[in-house]
């Protein structure tokens, strides 16, 4: 019989261990492929007629959309990987935010791709601009996720991780990331059902195609917001240093501003979204001078 203190160290084994996320890595990865072919299938068989589903849906009419859907799958082992890394490093599980957002535009690219207008007025198109803002978007992301995991890596060669305080803040993050993983799975199955109740009703008009691509991940990053904030909380029982707790503070305001973005559409969006990366990039770039100059006191004294 498993002791009460013995609890939370069980349910994290069976919810969160190294094993755990095998399993789930090699069944996303499945499901993923799967779906990248059954999609497919439905658009050749709409475009064939074999089967008669009035849709204007643009991720049913071009093939390259296809992409959209085994995306969405390898995000959901992402929003995995983020719970996975809360415990173990508070810079991965931030690098993991940013990483999720990043490949949301991307699996939206998928989508603009499929409905491109190629013409000399591309600059005057709604879609064609958008579409270059994202595109531009992601690479300017995806730099500034590798200086921050730079910055991370740096950060951690600094720290001692055997203190028993430590300790004591770990054990409490895993408590919360088991408390996340059943969360999440109930938000996203309500989303899903809600959204397929809301396509199969008769005489109901069809959600717009940025409502799709929020689902799930506004209230995704509503919770996350609340987790920061009460890792924020917690971490002032551990630490009175104030580079730590603006660092924290830090990462707080940025998971705010990614969250905002998901209320708004067009260049606000992508520019909220850039934004709320550069501030975490400089947060703990100005975080890592203050742990050197301390490191450094340290040796002199």
């Amino acid at each position: 019989m498993i002791k009460i203190k013995n609890i939370v160290p069980f349910i994290f084994e069976k919810l969160l261990s190294d094993k755990t996320r095998g399993k789930a890595e090699n069944i996303i990865l499945k499901l993923a492929i799967l779906s990248f072919f059954i999609h497919l299938a439905i658009i050749y068989f709409l475009k064939l007629d074999f089967v008669d589903f009035p849709s204007n849906s643009e991720l049913l009419k071009n093939p390259i959309s296809a992409a959209y859907t085994p995306f969405s799958f390898i995000l959901v082992y992402e929003v995995y990987l983020l719970i996975y890394y809360l415990p173990k490093s508070f810079t991965t599980y931030i690098t993991k935010q940013y990483e999720i957002i990043t490949l949301i535009i991307i699996r939206k690219l998928f989508k603009d791709l499929s409905a491109l207008e190629l013409t000399a007025d591309w600059f005057e198109i709604k879609g064609d601009l958008q579409f270059t803002y994202d595109l531009v978007a992601s690479l300017v992301l995806f730099y500034l996720i590798y200086l921050f995991q730079k910055q991370g890596k740096r950060k951690a060669s600094q720290e001692t991780i055997t203190k028993p305080i430590i300790e004591k803040f770990v054990q409490k993050k895993k408590l919360i990331a088991i408390i996340l993983v059943p969360l999440f799975f109930v938000i996203g199955l309500y989303t899903f059902i809600d959204w397929s109740a809301g396509i199969s009703a008769p005489s109901t008009k069809l959600p717009s195609f940025e409502s799709i691509n929020n689902l799930f991940f506004d209230q995704f990053f509503t919770v996350l917001i609340l987790v920061d904030v009460i890792l924020l909380l917690i971490s002032f029982f551990y630490t009175d240093q104030f580079h730590k707790i603006i660092r924290n503070s830090g990462f707080v305001i940025s998971t705010i501003l990614i969250r905002m973005s998901f209320g708004v559409s067009g260049l606000i969006s992508t520019v909220l979204i850039v934004a709320a990366v550069l501030f975490g990039l400089a947060i703990i770039t100005i975080h890592n001078k203050y742990e050197m100059d301390s490191f450094t006191d340290k040796k002199l004294n």
